[in-house]
């Protein structure tokens, strides 16, 4: 029986496309992920420009994107490759600092999450593993750390969204990390509520996903620093 957790969401490995300008970093990479399970690593991209070339040719299911990069750094190149395809890859920043303020733009540019270079390459391994099956990978309180160091902006979509009241209290529990089951107990509503709920939360904000949603959330102020659940 094929294990859902470690391919892709038919059931085959997941494709991966390695966008990191240090050539050592990009191959030790390379290696590392290709001996994983359920990963087949396809290609790999020196800088923004190149990566969007090579999503063009082969078509990966995930993106693992440096955000510093020459030419078009990490962030362009994930507007860029979400905005030109109905079906667009799953894109995961990885970077070296957890409080890059390159990572929290990626976010908001639709990234569905982000992991640290010094991870092993098994927790690498699974965050591709997730993306690429539909989640978001969250770290509430790096993502706390690293919207707050920089200025709230007033003009987020959150306060032309018109959430109702339950909305927002599912927003707030995204913020957290929440998956849709853990919502749905949360709230005591069923997993299709939960969902529905989730879907119009990021409706009416305009986010590309998940991640992109709870960035919203800590700019605009719904979340705050310290937020628990």
């Amino acid at each position: 029986m094929t294990d859902s957790a470690t391919t892709g969401p038919t059931g085959t490995p997941v494709t991966l496309l390695i966008a990191d300008d240090d050539e050592v970093t990009r191959s030790g990479l390379r290696m590392l992920l290709a001996a994983q399970p359920g990963i087949a690593v396809v290609g790999e991209a020196a800088d923004g420009v190149e990566a969007v070339e090579q999503v063009r040719r082969v078509r990966p299911d995930v993106v693992l994107m440096d955000v510093r990069m020459p030419r078009r750094n990490g962030i362009e190149a994930t507007r860029q490759l979400l905005a030109e395809s109905a079906a667009p890859p799953k894109v995961v920043v990885i970077t070296t600092f957890e409080n890059d303020d390159y990572v929290t733009a990626a976010l908001s540019a639709g990234a569905s999450g982000f992991v640290l270079k010094r991870l092993p390459v098994r927790q690498i391994a699974e965050a591709v593993r997730v993306v690429a099956a539909g989640e978001a990978i969250l770290f509430p309180a790096a993502l706390r750390r690293m919207v707050t160091a920089r200025p709230l902006d007033s003009a987020e979509a959150l306060p032309q969204a018109a959430l109702t009241g339950r909305e927002e209290e599912v927003l707030r529990l995204m913020a957290t990390g929440l998956s849709n089951p853990e919502i749905a107990e949360s709230l005591t509503v069923s997993l299709e509520t939960a969902k529905t709920h989730v879907g119009n939360v990021l409706t009416k904000l305009g986010a590309q996903n998940r991640t992109h949603a709870v960035v919203i959330a800590y700019e605009s102020g719904l979340v705050v620093p310290g937020f628990a659940g």
